[in-house]
């Protein structure tokens, strides 16, 4: 996978993507099954702050963010389990179990340093909260950007469906309109860059044979409850297209911590108003 990421790097469009791909470092997790190393994009100096994706992303998700955080915090930025550059062994179960075991691998790359705060976005706050719960005296905060799973529960896909699932995602029209529903304003926010780096992991190999195993798992679902000890807050877009109204809905009322709403902002406040989502890291992480 890093002769992979590396050639790609030098024919990214966005400067920021570029910027941020060269502070990958590959890390030796000891996952069973698995001997490669995996990415992990570190930058910045400061109080250590991990960033999760979401689903069928990659660290690239935090082009934006990251310049802007790493003048206050250090930045861990993996990418999750199966997902991303992540190496994808063959035999390997691909699920939230397998998601929080690489996650409590590197965590423990980072023992000695004390709790960390996380920052998770859409299906990666999800992923945060299951962290926060399971390892409460590594996380000592949460922010969620957009957050999805936290309410319902898992779902999963049936075999065939899975794979059907996999290939209407792979196809390039379709990911163009996801790219551009993400955004709350496509028109002024999507073009080329944003297009290939929704795309670019795709040519990672195993990237169907892990998705269409994550689909089967039935992927994070109920992840807020109960919530986790450690302070909380939420921040979503108004004009967000991807996490439904009803689900939001359900979201409120789990969540006792007051919710923040951008305006002019859609699934990604990371990428739609990134110096309003730094802003609020800055006085709530640093508290």
């Amino acid at each position: 996978m890093k002769a992979l990421l590396d050639g790609l790097i030098p024919d990214l469009l966005d400067p920021q993507a570029r910027d941020l791909a060269t502070t990958v470092e590959w890390w030796d997790l000891s996952l069973p099954g698995c001997s490669d190393p995996f990415p992990v994009a570190v930058q910045g100096q400061g109080p250590t702050v991990l960033l999760l994706h979401g689903f069928d992303s990659s660290f690239l998700e935090f082009r934006r963010l990251a310049p802007l955080l790493s003048q206050n915090f250090r930045l861990i930025i993996p990418d999750l389990f199966g997902f991303g550059f992540s190496p994808r062994p063959n035999g390997t179960d691909y699920g939230p179990t397998a998601v929080l075991n690489h996650l409590d691998q590197l965590l423990k790359q980072l023992d000695g340093e004390g709790p960390l705060a996380v920052i998770g976005a859409s299906m990666g706050g999800s992923v945060a909260i299951e962290l926060a719960r399971q390892s409460p005296d590594r996380v000592r905060a949460v922010m969620l950007l957009a957050p999805a799973g936290l309410t319902g529960r898992p779902m999963p896909v049936p075999p065939l469906l899975d794979r059907l699932g996999v290939w209407f995602l792979s196809r390039p029209g379709v990911r163009k309109g996801l790219c551009r529903q993400a955004f709350a304003d496509p028109k002024a926010s999507v073009g080329p860059a944003e297009e290939q780096i929704a795309s670019l992991h795709l040519q990672c190999p195993g990237w169907a044979e892990a998705l269409a195993a994550f689909a089967r798992s039935g992927g994070f679902g109920g992840s807020g409850h109960p919530l986790p000890d450690q302070p909380l807050h939420v921040m979503w877009g108004a004009n967000d297209r991807i996490l439904q109204p009803r689900l939001k809905a359900q979201a409120m009322d789990l969540l006792a911590n007051p919710v923040e709403t951008l305006d002019n902002c859609g699934h990604l406040p990371h990428l739609d108003q990134p110096h309003q989502v730094a802003e609020r890291c800055l006085s709530l992480l640093t508290a």
